[in-house]
């Protein structure tokens, strides 16, 4: 015999009632899920590059939350300012990309001829460049090999 016990949490959407400091500046929220910022996160490193710098520096600064509210919301702006030129210039491309890692455990080796598509046109359209920090001079980028030798896939 089985007992049903009720949820010990609220299906309820969470909203945080503390209200931000009058100094910091309001921002709207990003608003993509997961895949989706994946998929742009090397464009966002290189679009954004100045004010994620500041950023990490201010962090570096003061380990306080509330000390860089304001460069973090300069990061969030500059992220929406660059979905939303990803949606008017590659939205085919980039939908396409982010919903192979959406199906495909957000595994870029999955997904790189999508990845293409879209690199392709980032390049073409926004003249930004996917750059893999630490990749070794003199070697070709992984998402840039024509035939690369995947891990094998579970099953």
């Amino acid at each position: 015999m089985s007992t049903v016990q009720p949820g010990l949490y609220s299906r309820k959407k969470y909203v945080e009632e503390t209200p931000m400091p009058a100094d910091v500046p309001h921002v709207d929220e990003v608003g993509v899920t997961s895949a989706p910022l994946k998929s742009a996160a090397f464009f966002i490193g290189a679009y954004c590059k100045e004010y994620n710098e500041d950023f990490m520096l201010c962090k570096n600064e003061n380990r306080d939350p509330g000390h860089c509210l304001k460069e973090g919301r300069k990061v969030t702006r500059c992220t929406i300012d660059l979905i939303n030129k990803m949606r008017e210039h590659c939205l085919p491309q980039w939908d396409e990309h982010w919903n192979c890692l959406e199906k495909r455990n957000q595994e870029y080796y999955q997904c790189r001829p999508a990845e293409r598509k879209l690199n392709a046109c980032m390049f073409e359209k926004l003249g930004l460049t996917k750059t893999i920090p630490g990749t070794p001079a003199g070697q070709k980028p992984i998402h840039e090999v024509e035939n690369p030798i995947y891990k094998p896939v579970q099953k």
